[in-house]
């Protein structure tokens, strides 16, 4: 019994995070931080993330090597600025990556994830 106990502890630990999350909801926040990464904040998520770098290519690990260039990057802050903006929310932004948890609320501070989908 302990075993089969400590087993099920060891697979939930290892698999604390989906890597891959859809959230919803208006942008509260769109931000530059110092280090060239810009950030997002939709109001169903607890703290903004790292999305993107506009000045090279943007990977992150678990997103099945798919990368973001530097224009898809400006392209999606103009995106996420819009809609700060006008208030109209974002029906559906995809995450992938390693550091995307299993719920829009769970992110931790300064995780870097990627943006597959965005539906505005």
């Amino acid at each position: 019994m302990k075993i089969l106990l400590f087993t099920c502890a060891l697979f939930l630990s290892l698999n604390s995070y989906a890597g891959s999350l859809v959230c919803s909801g208006v942008v509260e926040s769109v931000a530059y931080h110092g280090n060239n990464q810009l950030m997002v904040k939709l109001s169903s998520m607890n703290t903004p993330v790292f999305f993107c770098n506009p000045e090279t290519t943007w990977t992150v690990a678990g997103a099945d090597g798919r990368s973001m260039g530097p224009e898809t990057c400006k392209s999606l802050f103009a995106i996420f600025l819009s809609a700060r903006a006008t208030k109209e929310p974002i029906s559906k932004l995809h995450f992938d990556g390693d550091n995307v948890p299993t719920s829009c609320n769970g992110f931790q501070s300064w995780q870097k994830v990627f943006v597959r989908y965005v539906n505005y």
